[in-house]
């Protein structure tokens, strides 16, 4: 079905106008879409009218593809009514109803018409704007509830906000307990390495200078020890900073600078006049309540962190603690040092045979006090020569070594054999001093004899030299050690010595190894006397004492006291007697 209107003049467009709208109302089109189709065509046709000539309108219903009932109506706009150019303007709207027959249209192109098309125009603009009323009442409400969602949407977003801070918050405060946790493990280790550094050592001297290179530059960038009782260090010293002399006399920490230091256990005092731009902590290094000396330090930055203030007091507890006992510890050395050597014996001389000594004191901790060695004659010419070794170290020791050699001399006096002399040591000892054990070992020579007797209490073999350079040990069974609470009767034991001979004794200081034990010490003993030639040995055994101690020595910690005691038959012995 196709409608065409001739436009010309404006009762031309209005009845097209007019006519459309009808049509289109009857074919179901709705009031909207009829509305915006009529709207857009008079928009339309007053272009063309503005413009002047004759104007086309055609109205054509066509059914949908696909089988469906409804239709689509197009509209099509052109200049002149013979035109077959493209038109000016299209429109299509959907229809859902069937339109009558085509002879309808001009009865209802009179006034009557007219004004009845112009009210029911109106009762479409009516329609239309119930139909925005309704859409704006939806659209308020959907406003309101738009409205309604982003206030949700601000609220969660504060409280993600919210939520986000105190967790910033959470993870702040945890790295910051974590990074306190980890600087409080990091003073603590150091404690412990430094305070296991300084405790290791037995000489004071040596915790002074190990002080520096533990605080420096960590802790401190200078450090100064002053050990009050150091006279020798203090002379020419510069003078000491006043706050040093009042943590001297108070026994408290003094930090001396322009501005208070705040830090815990610690006095503020004015600065320094030797160091007036530089802060000074000064603490006491104390022990058994008694100020050994002053720890003086200055800043690794601006001034400390109260915490490492607090673990350089512990340190400087500790560090007073270990100088305290390496110094005790240096004045009983020195003392059993002192009595040990008081004690040694100038060696005798005599015809044919020769005897050279060493008594080498343990270096590395107090080892000192048990070793010994002695050489004496008997009333009928033989001469006895021993070396022993007291259990224990330090003063006890000395003096228990002293009580046996005096012992040992007093029964030595009424003769008897080495094995004899050593069974009355041992009762001695046992009853004495029931806690104390000791080795001995006892070889006499006697004048013009070509034989040694010997015995042993639990001590190292001899070893024997030969003039031939052959060198062995004599490992005859030995006694028990002396003291021990067991009755012995120590055997003697000989063994030929022509001359040319040489006897070493010796104590496990020499041949024992923490590592080793003692018998690779015992084989090394006899390769260096096998190594010394004869002449040496009737020229020089002084000499041949120094060169059996430099191998065997050179890879001793020397924990432990040293002797050994040559005793060397001349080789000239048997041509005088001739």
């Amino acid at each position: 079905m196709t409608h065409t209107w001739q436009i010309t003049t404006v009762v031309d467009a209005a009845r097209a106008r007019v006519a459309i709208a009808r049509l289109t109302a009857e074919h179901g089109v709705s009031v909207v879409d009829r509305s915006r189709l009529v709207t857009s065509l008079t928009a339309q046709l007053r272009q063309c009218l503005t413009k002047g000539g004759t104007w086309r309108l055609m109205l054509r219903a066509t059914p949908l593809s696909g089988g469906d009932e409804r239709r689509q109506l197009r509209l099509s706009l052109r200049p002149g009514p013979d035109d077959t150019g493209a038109p000016t303007w299209r429109a299509s709207v959907p229809a859902d109803g069937k339109a009558g027959g085509p002879g309808a249209e001009p009865a209802r192109t009179s006034p009557a018409a007219l004004a009845e098309a112009l009210f029911s125009a109106d009762d479409d603009a009516a329609r239309v704007l119930d139909a925005l009323s309704e859409q704006e009442a939806v659209v308020a409400f959907h406003r309101e509830e738009l409205h309604q969602t982003n206030q949700g949407v601000l609220a969660l977003h504060a409280e993600l906000d919210a939520a986000g801070e105190a967790q910033r918050e959470l993870f702040a405060a945890e790295r910051a307990a974590r990074t306190e946790a980890e600087e409080a493990r990091r003073r603590l280790t150091f404690l412990a390495d430094a305070s296991a550094a300084l405790t290791a050592s037995l000489n004071h001297g040596e915790i002074v200078r190990l002080l520096p290179e533990l605080l420096t530059p960590a802790y401190a960038r200078g450090v100064d020890v002053w050990l009050l009782a150091d006279e020798e260090a203090e002379r020419g010293h510069a003078p000491r900073p006043a706050a040093a002399v009042v943590a001297a006399r108070t026994g408290r920490p003094q930090y001396a600078a322009a501005h208070p230091g705040g830090l815990p256990g610690v006095n503020d005092r004015p600065p320094s006049a030797l160091h007036p731009t530089v802060p000074l902590l000064c603490v006491p290094l104390s022990a058994r309540r008694t100020t050994l000396g002053v720890l003086i330090l200055t800043p690794p930055g601006d001034r400390w962190d109260p915490d490492d203030a607090v673990m350089l007091i512990e340190l400087a507890r500790r560090a007073g603690i270990a100088i305290d006992n390496a110094q005790r510890f240096e004045h009983n050395r020195d003392i059993a040092e002192t009595l040990q050597r008081a004690l040694l014996t100038d060696l005798p001389s005599g015809p044919g045979l020769r005897l050279a000594a060493r008594y080498l004191p343990a270096t590395h901790g107090l080892n000192i006090g048990g070793d010994w060695y002695d050489a004496f004659r008997q009333p009928d010419g033989s001469l006895i020569t021993v070396v022993g070794d007291v259990t224990g170290h330090g003063l006890r020791a000395a003096v228990m070594m002293s009580q046996l050699r005096t012992a040992l001399r007093a029964y030595a006096v009424d003769g008897g054999s080495p094995g004899r002399l050593l069974t009355r040591l041992h009762l001695f000892l046992h009853h004495l001093q029931p806690d104390l054990y000791a080795t001995a070992v006892i070889a006499r020579f006697r004048p013009g004899e070509r034989v040694l007797t010997w015995a042993a209490a639990g001590h190292p073999p001899p070893v024997l030299r030969t003039p031939d350079g052959r060198v062995h040990t004599l490992d005859a069974k030995p006694g028990a050690m002396l003291g021990i609470p067991l009755r012995q009767d120590i055997e003697d034991h000989t063994a030929a010595l022509p001359p040319g001979s040489t006897l070493a004794l010796y104590t496990d200081g020499l041949v024992e190894r923490r590592t080793q034990g003692i018998d690779p010490g015992i084989e090394r003993l006899t390769v260096a006397m096998a190594d010394l030639a004869e002449s040496d040995l009737d020229s020089d055994l002084e000499g041949a004492a120094d060169r059996v101690l430099d191998p065997m020595l050179r890879d001793s910690e020397r924990d432990d006291d040293v002797c050994l005691l040559l005793c060397h038959v001349d080789s000239g012995q048997e041509a005088s007697r001739a």
